[in-house]
């Protein structure tokens, strides 16, 4: 084994999803030396014995060192990087599905706000994810542990032009939606149609949506609010468009 190949995955929920979804070649395990009995520790240690894979006994110190101080809850694993896929990929699903639905990031750079809109996107049935190359977080081990794990069953794609992209989507059928709240000429959230293809296109903390990207939207969107302050965190916007994508084809 080598120490320096892959990243460190940790959280409970993260390394179950992780060893479930079976994406990544995982290098090895690691579980506390003085474990306590744990419906998801034991489906851990089952999982990775399944595996045939190593399983180290650490202290929760030597844990607290591989997590860099994040959250571990006594369970990590050595994995290989994240399997992204091509665009092309995704563009191919929009084509195969009268139903896809897409999130889009315009260089949303916060990994919890990353993850927090992967674990979203699972949870809607999202067909895939765009992400850019540059300015922006990508699928890293914290934004992995803050989707709770949800990352792993999704099809994530890098691109290195976010408006580009946009126009090969919109070829294959799709249109987009943008969520802004400060250029004007944007709609309730719920008046917007979110049947059929559709790509949801969320922007980047403080800044919103780029110039080029929000012109390629079809429709930008704003949600209500009636409180005093300014906007939404990306990850709760992101997700409430989301849901309301849910909602009305499920009504259909």
């Amino acid at each position: 084994m080598e120490p320096t190949r892959g990243e460190w995955i940790y959280g409970r929920r993260p390394v179950l999803e992780l060893l479930r979804a079976g994406r990544r070649h995982i290098y090895e395990a690691a579980l506390p030396a003085d474990e306590r009995p744990s419906a998801e520790l034991a489906e851990v240690r089952r999982l990775a014995l399944a595996a045939r894979l190593p399983v180290r006994s650490l202290t929760r110190r030597e844990l607290d060192a591989l997590a860099e101080g994040g959250h571990h809850q006594g369970v990590a694993v050595r994995a290989g990087a994240y399997p992204y896929v091509g665009f092309d990929q995704v563009a191919h699903d929009v084509r195969e599905r009268a139903d896809a639905l897409v999130l889009l990031l315009d260089h949303v750079e916060d990994p919890q706000n990353v993850g927090s809109l992967l674990r979203s996107a699972e949870a809607a049935g999202a067909t895939g994810v765009v992400l850019p190359e540059d300015r922006a977080a990508g699928v890293t081990p914290a934004a992995v542990r803050a989707s709770a794990g949800a990352s792993e069953h999704l099809r994530v794609a890098r691109v290195v032009n976010l408006a580009r992209a946009m126009r090969e989507l919109k070829e294959a059928g799709i249109w987009l939606v943008g969520l802004d709240a400060g250029g004007g000429g944007e709609r309730p959230h719920t008046e917007v149609d979110c049947r059929g293809r559709l790509g949801i296109v969320v922007g980047a903390e403080g800044e919103g949506l780029g110039r080029l990207v929000r012109e390629t939207c079809d429709f930008v969107a704003r949600i209500p609010m009636a409180g005093k302050v300014a906007s939404l965190n990306a990850g709760v916007a992101g997700a409430i468009l989301l849901f309301e994508a849910l909602r009305q084809r499920a009504r259909a």
